[in-house]
């Protein structure tokens, strides 16, 4: 065993249940206290104002047990992914800090453990609550008899102090590193799903925006005279490079931190756990059809393609339905606002037009969120990363309109402007305020309110006990750490937490941002000003609110930014297309549409920079030669000590023969 191994963790669980008051019966709980203890758990009971709080820690070797129960894959030293075996624990590599588990492997041991002490008998165990009988069934979970009793209100990961304390200094704090972050030591604290990797991709972003930003504050301060009209393709072609590249060099960037983390690099045919309740029963329920089919082939490629098609209709036709939702109803509410701006004449009042147009347009799409996350139900995904996916793409067109895609890919209301009435100052002022009004707003918003939830919730727990002690003056505090965590809002996604958690928001955010900048870098360059001196800011004050304003967020097993790539590079192709048009109206004044020199240079431009867009993914390699040389090493290594298993497995039994 390595010698800097932990032999306990610290306590990462809390567990709440309602508190006891004077001589009720408490049975249950004392219960519960000890099954746990049974199950090889450490606990730690902290009374608090309204409820009681069991906090959980465990022994190494009882979170090793529980991840070979759940059959976890993990990377060993021969380069294969391997089901976890405590017995050959030294045969597993281990995690950057050291330690053998990540914090999302050690989370979904502790829910095991927690939520898999069963009825292991044949007949009902009573318990009793508060003169209350609970009959506790066989085979049933005691943890989730209690939640629905209300007995057990939640289960939540709990922060680690010493370790949230130095990243507070090291990262949240320290705003003179810019866009350095410690990467290794947020994706040991907090996982990989996609928090250690949003900050790595924020961080990078952020680091790669000061060059256009630096182009584009040299074209603001320097009159170039007759060729400012020259510099806007040149800025144009430069932003345009610039994304395409940066993209190529995230993808490499993100290999090799995968690499780093050792995850799914390895030759392992699954990096993940176990399926998922749902998963597993529609592949038992799949497998089982295939059983009873037998040999008949033909019956059995007929039901995987039926199974398939389905499929494909059913995703069509719940994109139907939300395409048609924003051509009925957001697009009107587009054109509508599009028309009041251009009516309006005060600056205060467009001011006030446009925060009342994003305020309008984020509660229409926290609907349509929720409408989406029921017709991705009825989908069949293959996975809960596919059903995320899917839930990111219908979300971000509920967002933007079909014509808009700023707010995700073409903003209409600009357009407007643009096309129609060819009026860039305006299109600029519209920009600018879009920038300040949403950057501005969605930073005082996601800050400010989990911070009055807490105060708020707070405030009725005092209140609530000064009322029960009959104490209209006098000192009643919350004292303990365990309660004011417990007190504070969790990281969720504005649609609910069902297929994602609250990056899904700080990505859209990050996704609306990069289609403003890009799709209308011609117009207006120095929105990557704006955008880069946002987004420092971001770098900390999303930090903050992940350690000291929130819970500590429930780590997810993803390790990639899944559909949000796509969807960047989907923006790009438009900038390019956007860009050009917006061109074509600065150069054609008059309005004819002549294809002059000019006009027919944009056009060979816009084709020229689409091929670079396809033709650097074949320059740049997607995966850093040491990580493929890596990969390529234990593939090597893994085929050959499978080899050596099969040619002495064979030569036993021919021996015993």
């Amino acid at each position: 065993m390595h010698g800097n191994e932990e032999k306990q963790t610290g306590f990462e669980i809390g567990v709440v249940v309602s508190k006891k008051e004077g001589n009720e019966s408490f049975e249950c709980v004392e219960f519960l206290v000890l099954e746990f203890n049974n199950v090889g758990l450490v606990i730690e009971r902290v009374v608090g104002l309204s409820e009681e709080f069991i906090k959980v820690a465990a022994p190494l070797e009882t979170l090793g047990r529980a991840a070979a129960e759940l059959q976890i894959k993990k990377p060993t030293y021969i380069g294969m992914d391997l089901q976890f075996e405590w017995d050959e624990v030294e045969a597993f590599v281990r995690q950057p800090d050291g330690s053998l588990f990540s914090w999302c492997e050690r989370f979904c041991c502790f829910t095991h453990l927690l939520y898999g002490i069963v009825n292991k008998t044949e007949s009902v165990v009573t318990l009793m609550y508060n003169n209350k009988v609970i009959n506790w069934k066989p085979g049933e979970s005691l943890v989730k008899k209690l939640e629905s009793e209300g007995i057990v209100k939640k289960v939540f990961p709990l922060h680690d102090e010493t370790k949230r304390k130095q990243l507070m200094r090291t990262w949240a704090l320290n705003w003179l590193d810019m866009t350095n972050q410690p990467i290794d030591e947020i994706y040991t604290y907090f996982g990989t799903k996609v928090i250690a990797t949003y900050f790595a991709f924020l961080g990078m972003y952020t680091r790669w925006m000061l060059f256009p930003a630096a182009l584009a504050l040299t074209l603001q301060l320097i009159d170039f005279g007759s060729r400012q009209l020259l510099m806007l393709p040149i800025f144009f072609i430069f932003v345009t490079l610039w994304a395409v590249i940066f993209f190529q060099f995230w993808k490499r960037k993100s290999a090799a931190l995968l690499a780093r983390w050792q995850i799914g690099y390895t030759v392992g045919v699954d990096t993940g756990f176990k399926y998922s309740d749902t998963e597993r029963s529609s592949l038992q329920s799949h497998m089982e059809h295939i059983k009873k089919m037998g040999t008949d082939k033909i019956k059995e490629k007929a039901a995987f393609q039926r199974d398939e098609w389905s499929g494909h209709l059913l995703r069509f036709r719940n994109d139907a339905l939300v395409i048609l939702s924003i051509i009925c109803l957001q697009l009107p509410f587009e054109l509508a606002y599009a028309h009041l701006y251009e009516l309006v004449s005060s600056d205060i009042v467009k001011f006030g037009l446009t925060a009342l147009y994003i305020f309008t347009i984020q509660y229409l799409t926290k609907i349509g969120g929720k409408v989406s996350v029921k017709l991705i139900k009825n989908e069949k995904n293959k996975s809960s990363e596919h059903r995320a996916d899917s839930l990111v793409y219908k979300k971000l067109l509920l967002f933007a309109g079909f014509w808009s895609l700023f707010y995700a890919v073409i903003h209409r209301a600009p357009f407007y402007h643009a096309l129609l009435h060819r009026n860039f100052t305006t299109l600029r002022l519209v920009l600018t305020q879009r920038l300040i009004v949403s950057q501005v707003l969605e930073n005082l918003l996601e800050n400010s309110i989990p911070y009055l939830k807490y105060r708020l919730k707070k405030y009725r727990a005092v209140h609530k006990k000064k009322l029960e002690n009959g104490l209209s003056m006098g000192k009643v505090q919350v004292t303990t750490r365990v309660e004011k965590e417990y007190m504070k809002p969790s990281y969720s996604a504005s649609i609910g937490d069902e297929l994602e958690d609250g990056l899904f928001d700080d990505f859209l955010e990050m996704a609306l941002q990069f289609g403003m900048i890009m799709m209308f870098a011609c117009a207006f360059p120095l929105a990557f000003c704006l955008a880069a001196l946002h987004n420092i800011t971001e770098i900390r004050t999303d930090a903050l609110k992940l350690l000291a304003m929130l819970k500590r967020p429930i780590p997810r097993a993803s390790a990639t930014i899944g559909a949000w790539l796509n969807i960047f590079q989907f923006l790009i192709v438009m900038s390019i297309c956007t860009n050009s048009v917006l061109l074509v109206c600065l150069y054609d004044q008059e309005g004819k549409w002549k294809i002059e020199p000019g006009l027919a240079a944009i056009l060979i431009i816009e084709h020229v920079l689409l091929l670079i867009k396809f033709g650097v993914s074949k320059f740049v390699p997607e995966e850093p030669a040491w990580v493929k040389a890596n990969r390529v090493k234990n593939a090597a290594q893994a085929q050959d000590m499978c080899s050596k298993q099969l040619l002495r497995s064979i030569s036993g039994e021919k021996k015993r023969e």
